[in-house]
């Protein structure tokens, strides 16, 4: 697979499977018919999820193109990460938490063997070549994965996480954190996803058979509970003459720039991160914002998290694009507790709205879906 670093392109590939392929995305996106063939998906995760692309800006494409009712099923996957981004801002400690857990969870031979494909599963080892070789899994499969990793490996879900952030191009905080949470049965409490072995069979067309999986695991336990706390709302007044975004928010035509001093992207190197990268995720990140600053008339300069704290000595405030709850947010709080300086948060006015519908379950937020289009004339 080819995954893209430029906007034009990208918006190109949206075009395509507007054009071409959506119709087709109900009946077919659960089969995971291998890398080369991807066409009954959108692939558009690797670039939404660094908001080269926001899901707005891709809900507002297909509805353009056709009616609520027909698309219905890819609008609601498309929201999926606002919700989880939604739920992990209300509940931050669990990535926290999950940051904790794993400097206490210990790298196992057994685990080494899986993250090395030398496991006596066939279709797991091959996927974790794929994700590897193209640092991306259907979705699907990354349900199977994480199932057959927590319940038949019996290997920490904080590691598999840890692992698939290392290794995807759209691997984030929220939505790869607490979907391991709800294949583990502790995001939904005592409800886990197990794989099967009739159900990998029919969405592989028939390509893994006899596989021997714990089909009848119960439910990670995890005794802690998480209180929902308040949303803080930003009010979106600029408060300085420098601006700083991350790399998760790479769409920043989408806010009011260009009366900015001074413009800086952070990309963090993996000393500065909680959780490592590997390096083609680096790269691809890297790559990402080079396109972007090169095709923008402002002057933006790519800088490490380090050189925060070098303008800190002189400049106090800065204005920031909300990075959202995980490494940057993380990161970011750690130099504000080392260097006395502040922070004035810039945040999409489509994130506030929608992150108030993340309070319970993705059945409430699903059924906010026509407000939330009707407000922002996606529809």
């Amino acid at each position: 697979m080819n995954f893209k670093t430029s906007r034009t392109d990208v918006l190109e590939i949206l075009e395509n499977y507007v054009d071409q392929d959506i119709s087709s995305y109900n009946a077919q996106r659960n089969f995971d018919f291998g890398p080369q063939n991807r066409k009954n998906i959108s692939c558009l995760s690797p670039y939404i999820a660094h908001r080269l692309i926001s899901e707005y800006e891709v809900v507002k494409k297909v509805l353009n193109k056709y009616p609520f009712q027909k698309v219905e099923k890819f609008i609601q996957e498309i929201f999926w990460r606002v919700y989880w981004k939604g739920w992990l801002e209300m509940r931050p400690k669990v990535w926290t938490d999950f940051i904790e857990d794993l400097k206490i969870v210990e790298s196992t031979d057994d685990f080494e063997k899986a993250i090395n494909s030398e496991t006596n599963i066939d279709c797991f080892n091959d996927w974790v070549k794929e994700l590897k070789e193209n640092n991306y899994l259907h979705n699907h499969t990354r349900m199977w994965f994480a199932s057959i990793w927590i319940f038949t490996l019996k290997l920490p879900w904080q590691k598999g996480a840890e692992f698939f952030l290392k290794e995807l191009y759209d691997g984030d905080a929220a939505s790869n954190t607490l979907s391991w949470r709800w294949v583990a049965g502790i995001q939904t409490k005592g409800k886990n996803y197990i794989a099967q072995n009739w159900n990998i069979n029919k969405f592989t067309n028939n390509k893994y058979k006899d596989l021997k999986l714990n089909e009848n695991p119960q439910p990670i336990i995890d005794q802690r509970e998480y209180k929902i706390s308040p949303l803080n709302i930003y009010n979106n007044e600029k408060k300085s003459n420098i601006l700083v975004f991350f790399e998760n928010e790479l769409d920043f035509k989408n806010f009011n720039i260009d009366s900015y001093k001074k413009i800086y992207c952070i990309l963090l190197t993996n000393e500065e991160r909680q959780v490592e990268l590997g390096e083609k995720v680096l790269m691809y990140k890297k790559n990402l914002i080079k396109n972007q600053v090169q095709n923008s008339e402002l002057k933006i300069e790519l800088i490490e998290g380090n050189k925060l704290i070098e303008l800190s000595d002189n400049e106090k405030n800065f204005d920031v694009i909300y990075p959202s709850v995980g490494e940057n947010m993380s990161f970011l709080k750690r130099m504000m507790k080392k260097n006395n300086f502040k922070i004035n948060y810039i945040i999409r006015d489509e994130d506030k709205y929608c992150w108030q519908f993340s309070n319970k379950g993705y059945f409430n937020f699903k059924s906010n879906i026509p407000k939330i289009l009707s407000k922002f004339k996606l529809n």
